[in-house]
């Protein structure tokens, strides 16, 4: 066990005890509020380039397996926790939290006052942070951290993308209550999918609603999707700010009114960068399981799981075209809307869960609903 001490920019710092790797390690310090789904976080390529804070005591007590990833790969750029379980069970564990972290040469710290950091960060907002087993001085650290790149004009999503473009054969996801089993169903459309730091689960859901989808590096060109006509174009979830991602907004603008377009997180963002809205960064983000979200449309609520630090400006989508589908229960943010003459839909939460409830994963049917009615106008002859 080696000592560890937390620097964050404004001069905070917080010691406690790194059980994994030694060394130093930076970024921007978020918390999360799930109590489970851990693992899935952890590989959640919209945490590149943050450090992520669980705000439950305990974790780790179910160790680790080789189903619940949604990225062949650890994100974050370190894992705060009060306290690491030191004895997991679960049939589908293969190692514990602890060896994962080892493994993947995360430098994770525990015995950190986690709810003293969390409130910290509420009331003074997401900051760069630094961790190190090496380096305890402050002034020292304060020096180092002046190199530390903000999140705001960070374009994260070239450091995650896919390099070559691949078709999802990776099965469905067989607990979605919105699957009627595990199998693979016939293939229905053809969904060209932009990976700006794509989650395992979104994949997994539209190919087991019928969907062959073909995953894209975000630099693909228009020439390039347009090769495999594709039914709809999916702009998926992502780290950093959006308003750093130049190519993608240009790209899916060139789809719009022709075919569905349909976005999540990062996604929804940058759909409503294409339209002519703006962006900002939230005071210190939305990550967790439980956040509570409004449709504006049937007035339901739904517990829904989020990770994102920036936000569309609802103002900014003066349009009259657009309609305002769903809102932020805890702080009145744009959580989804859908434009009224073309195929856009959008929603910055996330449906497919992954770690979260299910409470709004038949959002993607909205999506399979607009492929069909795109398909049943183009077999409509002509008079």
């Amino acid at each position: 066990m080696n000592k560890a001490i937390l620097y964050l920019e404004d001069g905070t710092h917080f010691y406690g005890q790194s059980l994994s790797v030694k060394g130093e390690t930076s970024g921007e310090v978020v918390f999360n509020t799930s109590m489970t789904g851990y693992q899935e976080i952890l590989t959640d390529l919209s945490y590149a380039g943050q450090i992520v804070v669980m705000t439950y005591p305990l974790i780790g007590n179910y160790g680790v397996n080789d189903e619940d990833i949604e990225s062949l790969k650890v994100s974050v750029k370190g894992f705060v926790v009060k306290e690491f379980c030191r004895t997991h069970s679960n049939y589908r564990a293969t190692k514990s939290l602890i060896e994962y972290l080892n493994e993947n040469g995360i430098l994770a710290v525990e015995g950190v006052d986690t709810r003293a950091l969390t409130r910290h960060i509420r009331q003074k907002g997401a900051m760069r942070c630094l961790i190190s087993t090496e380096d305890f001085d402050l002034k020292s650290l304060g020096q180092k951290m002046q190199a530390v790149p903000r999140m705001e004009g960070s374009d994260w999503v070239k450091e995650v993308t896919t390099k070559e473009k691949y078709i999802w054969t990776g099965g469905v996801d067989k607990w979605s209550p919105i699957m009627d089993g595990a199998q693979l169903p016939e293939k229905k459309f053809t969904v060209a999918a932009i990976d700006c730091g794509i989650k395992f689960n979104i994949l997994r859901i539209l190919r087991g609603l019928g969907c062959e989808v073909h995953v894209f590096p975000s630099q693909a060109s228009v020439e390039e999707i347009q090769a495999i006509d594709p039914d709809g174009i999916f702009v998926s979830n992502g780290p950093g700010d959006p308003a750093a991602v130049r190519t993608v907004p240009e790209t899916i603008k060139a789809f719009f009114g022709k075919i569905p377009v349909f976005g999540i997180c990062l996604g929804h963002q940058i759909i409503g960068l294409a339209l002519g809205g703006k962006t900002y960064k939230l005071k210190f983000g939305h990550h967790g399981a439980n956040h509570p979200v409004k449709d504006m449309i049937d007035q339901s609520i739904g517990i829904t799981s989020q990770n994102h630090g920036f936000c569309v400006d609802m103002s900014s989508l003066e349009s009259g075209d657009i309609e305002i589908m769903d809102i932020n229960l805890n702080d009145q943010t744009l959580e989804g809307f859908q434009h009224t003459r073309m195929p856009i839909l959008s929603f910055q939460h996330h449906p497919e869960a992954a770690p979260g409830p299910h409470d709004v994963q038949c959002f993607f049917k909205r999506f399979i609903t607009m492929m069909e009615k795109q398909a049943k106008e183009r077999t409509i002859p002509e008079r």
